[in-house]
């Protein structure tokens, strides 16, 4: 498993010692030691998985450092969070991804309603495995536990991941975003319901 380190909460520091790393294509900001950096065109999912994340649109544009050295990354001064996997999938959305370890599985599933609803695509991607994900944020990343007997709901567009044994529904709620005078008429919410962790940003995406 490579080293992930955050220098900041916009920076991420990756020591690679003739490892490889997984990222968004044009986020490396620096680096030292004897790296190379390639476009990826399958990611961790393989030619098939590439394939049909380009049928369904959720696009990743990724590339693989590889070498010995430090490489620093980062994206448009997002706040980052590091997530260390043990054996586990993770449901993110795409544009929320900075880096993983390629020992990761990711793929793509469908979302339905609530990705049709708040406008970010059909799809979303699940990354799975033993590792760690560097995910973006606008605002500090926050977690809410989810619980038996406690459904947690989520603005689709604060929702950043969730994993864990939950369940996700899509409900609608007239009054909820014309009472905080974001947007008028219907409005929507994520539903998750069992045992797990979703994550949330604090602003509106983007």
């Amino acid at each position: 498993m490579t080293t992930f380190r955050l220098t900041n909460d916009r920076l991420l520091e990756v020591s690679l010692q003739g490892e490889k790393v997984m990222a968004l294509a044009g986020a490396m900001v620096a680096y030292d030691g004897s790296v190379r950096f390639e476009k990826s065109m399958t990611g961790g999912e393989g030619l098939l998985g590439a394939l049909k994340r380009r049928v369904t649109n959720e696009g990743m544009a990724l590339m693989v450092a590889s070498g010995t050295g430090t490489v620093w990354f980062a994206n448009q001064a997002r706040e980052l969070t590091i997530l260390p996997l043990r054996g586990e999938k993770l449901f993110v959305e795409s544009r929320s991804l900075l880096a993983f370890d390629p020992s990761l599985r990711t793929d793509s599933v469908f979302t339905g309603l609530r990705g049709a609803a708040s406008g970010h695509g059909l799809f979303t991607t699940t990354v799975e495995g033993t590792g760690n994900v560097a995910v973006m944020s606008f605002g500090h990343l926050l977690e809410f536990e989810v619980g038996p007997g406690q459904p947690l709901f989520v603005d689709p567009d604060a929702f950043v991941g969730h994993r864990g044994s939950l369940a996700q529904e899509f409900v609608f709620d007239v009054n909820w975003k014309t009472m905080v005078g974001q947007s008028s008429g219907e409005s929507y919410q994520l539903k998750f319901t069992g045992t797990g962790v979703v994550y949330v940003q604090p602003s509106e995406r983007k």
